[in-house]
């Protein structure tokens, strides 16, 4: 189930289980492009109308894929596996239940307030400012290199976001003190569970650290929304049919797969490569929704790409580089909590 950081290291420094972190996360990046659709047209009553999920709330949403992701891996682990291999030492699983509250369940509460406070285009890109904070801890610490091929991507994927969002065009951004605050702080949040993740899932089983993050979430879920004030919405059965398969597509199989990614590549690489997912939230909607795709976000989502070519090019050896110093990683200072 666990293997030595040092034997994950070895295995994600081959060039061939480097493609298969960006397979996967491109794949997790697919289906966050298919649920956004797939809600998109849930709630304005283009799929399944009158079935009254246009009264779900975002909170809601939120809230229900994340606790029946939980709900539906804890089955599905105790049947396979049982309650023995889903142990963890106690200073594990603290870091991992840390990186539940402030990594998953942080970003997506803190994005959902921006979006609330500010508009689609602001959160989105103020979140996905994370590859700069991801490159510049991993650099400070020692863990990676400053290279001009991270850096350049870096640079690529975040103004192909902003062009794929609409940034320079109508999708203008709006600042709200509290709504600007809450976008930093999912920022933060992202830049948190790429660190963390990386260091907790060159230890342990993915399944597991998906288990516990989605057990940590839905907790923070039910403290901020109790269960009693989704009960006394009176949902219809199929908007809770809704909501499963909502919560299978758009935290369930990504996260899995994105978590594989992460176990595969460095946390930049991995951070950038993430910047699939509004390039393709932007074509799934232009196929499934007929939504009109403009000429500058086709540039942006090409800068995207060109950033995913770009961080995969070797790094040479610099002797003016100062070479990885010894250092904790992110998640590890967790143990002296």
């Amino acid at each position: 189930m666990s293997e030595t950081p040092g034997a994950a290291a070895s295995r994600r420094s081959k060039p061939h289980d480097a493609y298969l972190g960006y397979i996967y996360i491109g794949l997790a990046a697919v289906l966050w492009g298919i649920s956004a659709s797939l809600g998109r047209a849930a709630f304005t009553e283009r799929l399944l109308p009158g079935s009254g999920i246009r009264n779900v709330s975002p909170l809601i949403l939120s809230q229900a894929r994340t606790t029946f992701s939980f709900l539906l891996v804890l089955v599905a682990l105790l049947i396979r596996r049982g309650w023995r291999q889903l142990r963890l030492p106690w200073h594990d699983l603290l870091r991992v239940i840390i990186l539940g509250l402030f990594g998953v369940a942080a970003s997506n509460y803190f994005y959902y307030l921006a979006i609330q406070r500010t508009n689609v285009a602001t959160a989105i890109i103020v979140q996905y400012t994370a590859p700069i904070w991801v490159l510049l801890y991993m650099v400070a610490r020692g863990f990676e290199r400053a290279t001009l091929s991270k850096i350049a991507s870096v640079f690529l994927a975040i103004t192909g976001i902003a062009l794929v969002i609409g940034l320079f065009g109508q999708g203008r951004l709006h600042i709200d003190g509290l709504g600007l605050a809450a976008a930093v702080i999912a920022s933060f949040s992202f830049t948190f569970y790429n660190i963390g993740g990386h260091y907790v899932l060159s230890k342990y089983d993915r399944w597991i650290v998906l288990l516990l993050t989605t057990m940590a979430a839905s907790l923070f879920w039910m403290i901020v929304n109790p269960p009693t004030k989704i009960a006394a919405a009176h949902y219809s059965a199929t908007a809770w049919l809704f909501l499963v398969i909502f919560a299978m597509l758009s935290l369930l199989l990504p996260f899995s797969l994105y978590f594989a990614g992460l176990q595969h590549l460095e946390p930049t690489k991995a951070i950038v490569a993430s910047c699939l997912e509004p390039v393709f939230t932007v074509l799934i909607a232009a196929i499934a929704l007929k939504e009109v795709v403009r000429p500058m976000q086709g540039v942006g989502i090409a800068m995207v790409l060109c950033a995913i070519l770009v961080v995969q090019i070797p790094a040479r050896v610099d002797s003016c580089l100062h070479a990885p110093t010894r250092s904790r990683p992110l998640a590890q200072w967790i143990s002296a909590v």
